[in-house]
């Protein structure tokens, strides 16, 4: 199996458990891969597993989340399809939100500043959006951030409820509340 193959398989037991809950054994369960095979492809144990998952998912969601940010069209153009790749991302919903896992105990302790960065590209990039469909610099980043609390939010409520309608609600209006004037 490869790298990237068995960061996949891990990604669920993360976020179900969370860092500190995830144990080793539970993640050679996942991969099928004996924890001697865990340690070569990360020598560091679950620290090292959990960096190269949290740096997939920094990936994986700039090339599907962030890249129509980015891509030419009008700004409501390039939010709605953010929102479609968020609800792809997110499964509708079902997916918790990797970095929000990654900011408890001893996680945010180890990872703060690679989930505040991610946080901020993701809202610094919106907010250029914000900017070209003719909000202020201050006023876009306010509702990018506005539009982030929204997602996370949602996708607690949908862990908590156990009922993905509060993240599916914020997706299908997020684009008309971030440019209403």
């Amino acid at each position: 199996m490869s790298k990237e193959k068995a960061i996949a398989k891990i990604i669920p037991v993360f976020r179900q458990y969370g860092y500190e809950g995830t144990t080793l054994s539970m993640l050679s369960t996942a991969t099928g891969l004996g924890k001697a095979s865990l340690y070569h492809y990360f020598p560091q144990g679950k620290e090292a597993i959990a960096a190269a998952v949290l740096n997939y998912i920094g990936s994986s969601f700039s090339k599907t989340v962030l890249k129509p940010l980015k891509d030419l069209g009008k700004p409501n153009e390039k939010i709605d399809r953010m929102c479609q790749s968020l609800n792809e991302f997110y499964s509708e919903g079902n997916n918790s939100c990797f970095l929000a896992i990654m900011s408890f105990g001893e996680a945010d302790n180890l990872f703060h500043q690679e989930v505040k960065q991610l946080l901020q590209i993701w809202i610094d990039t919106l907010a250029k959006v914000l900017i070209e469909a003719g909000f202020e610099p201050e006023q876009a980043q306010l509702r990018s951030q506005d539009a982030i609390i929204q997602i996370q939010g949602a996708l607690i409520l949908v862990r908590i409820l156990d009922d993905t309608a509060p993240f599916k609600r914020v997706i299908a209006t997020l684009s008309e509340k971030l440019l209403k004037a």
